[in-house]
């Protein structure tokens, strides 16, 4: 059936079929083709989400979710699924009229809560959530799945919990799952990209720095999950260098080096494999239509550590100059937030094919993750990228024009 509010149909959790939930972990069924329509209410822990578009939501402990999804409907339908924040999952699945297609995705739900320390220890119980993410579907008590496009059609899904490798991505807003179209983070396309074997879980935030990241709690929460076996992307660069934010700077010669080979070596302690991501250049060009650089030391920085370490790196700072250039002056503001005007921060069109640029590092540099990748991926050139003008991506309901953090 096609997803309309008014004819939605829902189904109801299954049961565990034991007590021990122990032993058993809880699946949750739903089938919309024969049940009634219902809103989602605390007291059941599932249902469609109020307000504009189509989110269907359910209560679940934190952790890593195996989700089948029928998709197709009596006509035909092109489904786009995005998770939790406007997470890409899968994208223009079409079925023919009557058909069923079956997919599967993982999906990472976390809280912002912390292990008490023990007595006496310090610590939080807590990360240090921004006004910014209060609402948002990232942090709360559910896995909330969005349908996208004027056809999308669902007949039945199943969640299940899973134990699969995981990729943390650490960073600040061009990485982070932005909450509100038009405006995007690469990290929120990354799943979309990956086979459904491993877990997507996207820590980053807008305005963050090495140092804010870790005062927040932020780098606590990943470290709290994290296992032997993992990766963490590490993209920061954009706000460190502000020395007008003095509480939150780190200089690239001193202190944003020392904090990258404490991420670095947290991560490698718990058996995870960190990866480090330079920062992509800003919409800037000089006369001659090349772009300028503005992030100073910060990716000479992170280079050179990265070898010091033997750090994977993933060098997206000039993969962006070689995409951006491509676009040229005239058509490179298309991959921009607000039209362009924004000069820092992307729309679904620019997080999509830096999320591309990534991936290319991961091939070329980490090899036992881009084992994971989707089949469906051909090789992306940067120097070549597809016109912005062709690029379609259903958009999700939830939007706004207010400024973004960072810059």
């Amino acid at each position: 059936m096609i997803l309309d509010r008014r004819t939605l149909l829902t189904g109801l959790a299954l049961a565990p079929s034991i007590a021990l939930a122990r032993e058993v972990a809880p699946v949750w069924a739903f089938d919309f083709e024969t049940t009634p329509q219902t809103p989602y209410a605390p007291a059941t822990g599932h249902g469609w989400e109020s307000g504009p578009g189509r989110l269907f939501s359910v209560r679940v402990p934190e952790g890593d979710y195996r989700i089948t999804l029928d998709l197709g409907g009596a006509g035909p339908s092109d489904t786009t699924v995005k998770a939790e924040a406007r997470r890409l999952m899968l994208e223009g699945v079409r079925v023919a009229a009557g058909k069923t297609e079956t997919r599967t995705i993982i999906v990472n739900v976390r809280r912002p809560d912390l292990a008490p320390p023990p007595p006496n220890a310090p610590g939080g119980t807590r990360v240090l959530l921004n006004p910014r993410e209060e609402g948002s579907y990232d942090w709360d008590d559910k896995l909330t799945l969005e349908f996208c496009g004027p056809t999308a059609a669902v007949r039945r899904l199943r969640i299940e919990p899973v134990a699969v490798p995981t990729v943390f991505l650490a960073g600040d807003s061009t990485v982070t799952d932005q909450r509100f179209e038009p405006a995007a983070g690469w990290g929120q396309m990354l799943p979309r990209f990956f086979k459904p074997e491993i877990s997507v879980a996207n820590h980053a935030e807008s305005g963050e720095t090495l140092k804010s990241f870790l005062i927040e709690r932020r780098l606590d929460k990943i470290l709290s999950r994290i296992k032997p076996g993992d990766w963490l992307l590490i993209q920061f660069g954009h706000n460190d260098q502000k020395a007008q934010w003095p509480q939150t700077y780190a200089e690239a010669a001193t202190t944003y080096r020392d904090y990258l080979r404490a991420y670095a070596g947290e991560a490698r302690r718990r058996g995870a494999t960190p990866v480090f991501v330079t920062s992509m250049h800003r919409h800037r060009f000089d006369a001659a239509g090349k772009v300028v650089d503005t992030l100073g030391d910060y990716p000479a920085a992170m280079r050179e550590t990265a070898r010091e370490l033997n750090v994977p790196l993933i060098d997206l700072h000039a993969m962006s100059a070689v995409f951006y250039e491509a676009l040229g002056p005239k058509e490179a503001w298309k991959a921009f937030n607000d039209g362009g005007k924004d000069l820092t921060h992307h729309d679904n069109y620019g997080a999509y094919q830096l999320a591309r640029c990534v991936v290319e590092g991961l091939r070329a540099s980490v090899p036992a993750l881009a084992a994971h990748l989707a089949a469906d991926l051909a090789p992306f050139d940067p120097a070549r990228p597809p016109s912005p003008d062709i690029f379609a991506l259903p958009p999700s309901a939830a939007a706004s024009q207010e400024q973004l953090r960072g810059n």
